[in-house]
Formats: C-alpha cells, structure tokens, sequence
C-alpha cells in the first residue's frame, strides 16, 4: 500500500515553482503524504544494510567512506529482511517503474531541450539510493556527472535539529568558469548562494547543468547522520562525452528506459 505516496509526490513536485538562478531548482516542504513519511521513517534499514560507494564500484578515484548507501534495486532489496523488503520494494515499483520519471521531465523542459536539443533521440533511465551520511561526510563543489539529467533529494531527518546540514548551492568566482562534471573543487573559488534545509519530508531538485554547482559543507558536529532517498534520471547517450569521450563506468541496472 502506497498511502497514495506516488499521486502525493507527483502533485507537489508539479506544483512548486522552479527557481531560475543559478539553475533551475526547486524545494518543496511535505512531499510525501504524513503517514507515509512516518512509515519512511520507520522502516530505514539498519546501517549494516548499506555499503560504500567504492565497494559497490559506483566511483572511481577516491570517495570518502562516510557515505553509505544501498541502491533500490530488485538484487539489494531482496537481500534485506522483513519488513524492510516489502516495504522498499513497494517504494522501489512506483518511484522506478517509468511513469514518475516520464511525468517528471516535462517540468524541467526548457532547460532540457537547452542542453540535448531534440529530446526524442535522448535514451534516459532512472535509479535511486537510500544515503546514510556520517559526520565526517562532505563534498565539494561540483556540477555532477554527465550523465546526470535531474537529482531528487529527499531529506528524511527525525526533525529540525539539523537544518543547516542540507545541500549547499555555489557561484564561482569567476562568472565565466563552467564544468560539465567531471571534476569536483574547492570551496575557496566558490560563494555559498544558499544550503536547502534539512527538514523532514522536504525535497530539493535541479537540473544537471554545466553551472549546477552543489555540494555538502563539511559536518564537524559530534554523531551526525544524515538520512536521504536520492531519485535520479540519467540518460545513456550524454552530448558532452560525445564531444570528447572519456573513460566511464558502467552504467547502473535501472528499473525503466523511458524517452520522449
């Protein structure tokens, strides 16, 4: 039982007006129904269930430890126990089964059609993550990889004492710097605009854009851990690696294809 869940997401998503400056966002307050973010909540797997992100073979290159993760995908899910099982993989069905994310892209379309041009030759899936970040976690600026289309970061906190532990966007310095992510940096040639609090049930989205600079200030507080649901669209064939291709990992299993 979805508690209405998907209708719920999509009708706030839909509803909440995209922030121009930098690139294109948004943040919304209860995105999902009460009782399912308690139910959320309440069926967070324990930390032995997740697994970094350098075991999993997702990054190459250093990756700090700090940040463990388990991806909603039918091989993790069916390793967890009861209720956990039943539960992410009911999540998993309507949050990755192709319509949330066909219903999704159409909100963001200017800057779509800005970056790929025609989107009908444009092959785009989805995946998502449970994220478990610890104290010592953060993460420089940067605009994502290329293959990135649009992040969702649900916050799923216990309540507001961590508000200022969201999600960080930055200006460069230097207005006329861009990347097209490929590489992270450091904070000292950046302005902090704002960090997205970190609130119960709220979400902050943006486009993938070769300004999207956002990152995670360094946690120093004592037994910090950060609780996320992270919803991405990617596409398989990005303009950028066409122009100059570079070495890649494989792309992750996704539960949908789904185009234009």
């Amino acid at each position: 039982m979805s508690f209405g869940a998907d209708l719920h997401v999509l009708y706030k998503i839909a509803n909440s007006p995209i922030l121009q400056y930098p690139y294109p966002h948004i943040y919304v307050k209860d995105v999902f129904p009460d009782d399912y973010f308690r139910a959320l909540r309440e069926h967070l797997p324990p930390e032995s269930a997740l697994k970094t992100l350098t075991s999993l073979r997702r990054v190459v290159g250093e990756y700090p430890d700090s940040r463990l993760v388990l991806p909603l995908a039918p091989e993790h899910i069916g390793a967890l126990p009861e209720p956990y099982r039943a539960f992410w993989g009911q999540l998993a069905s309507w949050l990755l089964g192709g319509a949330f994310g066909q219903a999704i892209l159409p909100k963001f379309m200017d800057g779509l059609k800005q970056r790929f041009g025609d989107l009908g030759r444009m092959q785009f899936f989805d995946e998502a993550l449970l994220v478990q970040d610890s104290t010592t976690y953060s993460l420089g600026p940067h605009t994502d990889n290329p293959k990135k289309v649009l992040s969702f970061l649900f916050y799923l906190p216990a309540d507001d004492s961590m508000a200022r532990l969201g999600t960080s966007i930055y200006v460069p310095r230097d207005p006329e710097f861009s990347d097209d992510g490929r590489g992270h940096f450091l904070p000292d040639s950046f302005l902090r605009m704002t960090t997205m609090p970190y609130l119960p049930n709220t979400l902050f989205a943006f486009l993938k854009t070769n300004n999207s600079f956002h990152g995670v200030e360094p946690i120093s507080d004592p037994d910090v851990r950060r609780d996320l649901l992270l919803y991405d669209i990617k596409v398989q064939n990005p303009p950028e690696l066409a122009r100059q291709p570079v070495a890649q990992q494989p792309a992750a299993k996704s539960a949908a294809h789904f185009t234009f």
